[in-house]
């Protein structure tokens, strides 16, 4: 049996508190399902049980991080006997502390996070791992107590857009006035071209929407500027060409690389070329069993580094 999985993240103030008690005083969300309601952090605001709705919510709290663990959880749903699990989650937590400890059985069903407008920029700059951390995979971004005279949405938008493509954004301002940022989502090359010329500058772009959206890049043929990485375990006619990605912050810096598929490539190791050849969607050895891109080898042209070196999403 599968246990859906409601998340409301974000920092202290933002917001997520309020958003739940409204939920689950309506009767749209909360109509009778046995709910465990997991408070990973102590508000400002308390929740108030008079107005819940229904009598089926099961609040427990789970004070440190050493407590999310698949047994712990495991045991709080089976001793309230739940259909559904809630979680206000801790903002100086990691995601990845929660997704790993979830029992097999629970799956996360939607996200939603939260910011508040008035401080955003700054945990932002402060704090930029886990703020990236809570927009990456979330269904919306709300960013509540904003001013219509001072936010900057163009570049609230960039900054979410740079961990979610996808994501819906909604900004909330004074008296529950709320605007839905509903500028088209662009990548910055001209995927309509025979030919996609990568500039530098939007190689973490072209990346991420490459391995999110395979199809759409089958049989393109491209021309992309990175390293290559031969040898390891790499089959004979591969190799690696990509180039250090960082994703959020320095902490997180990976090479971002795709397979290549050529015999005798006059490429050296760890060397900076510019790349031409046909992407092609398919299974290789180095993937496992799902398809991946493959770069079908044609030239390959000594470059100097890009500039920066190291690909970032801006």
């Amino acid at each position: 049996m599968r246990i859906p999985v409601y998340l409301f993240v974000g920092f202290i103030e933002s917001g997520k508190t309020k958003f739940v008690q409204e939920l689950l005083a309506g009767d749209d969300f909360n109509s009778g399902e046995r709910t465990l309601l997991l408070l990973c952090e102590e508000g400002v605001e308390a929740y108030d049980e008079k107005n819940f709705f229904a009598p089926n919510i099961f609040i427990e709290k789970i004070s440190s991080e050493g407590e999310l663990t698949p047994q712990n959880l495991g045991w709080l749903q089976r001793k309230h006997r739940v259909e559904r699990i809630i979680v206000e989650y801790n903002g100086m937590w990691l995601l990845e502390k929660l997704m790993s400890a979830m029992p097999v059985e629970w799956e996360t069903a939607q996200m939603i996070t939260f910011f508040n407008g008035e401080s955003f920029l700054s945990y932002n700059t402060n704090m930029r791992q886990l703020v990236f951390d809570k927009m990456v995979g979330t269904d919306m971004v709300v960013f509540n107590r904003c001013n219509r005279d001072t936010i900057d949405k163009e570049q609230l938008r960039k900054i979410v857009r740079g961990a979610s493509r996808t994501s819906m954004i909604l900004y909330e301002y004074d008296y529950g006035d709320v605007e839905s940022d509903d500028t088209p989502v662009e990548l910055p090359y001209d995927m309509t071209k025979d030919t996609l010329e990568i500039e530098d500058k939007y190689f973490a772009e072209w990346y991420r929407d490459l391995n999110e959206n395979l199809d759409a890049y089958d049989n393109k043929k491209v021309i992309v500027k990175g390293r290559a990485v031969i040898g390891g375990d790499l089959p004979a006619q591969y190799f690696i060409f990509g180039r250090h990605l960082m994703t959020c912050c320095v902490d997180d810096i990976s090479f971002a690389g795709i397979l290549v598929k050529a015999d005798n490539p006059p490429v050296l190791h760890g060397k900076w070329y510019l790349l031409e050849g046909v992407i092609h969607v398919e299974q290789a050895e180095p993937y496992g069993k799902e398809p991946g891109p493959v770069i079908y080898f044609e030239k390959a042209k000594p470059t100097p580094p890009a500039v920066p070196e190291v690909a970032a999403f801006y």
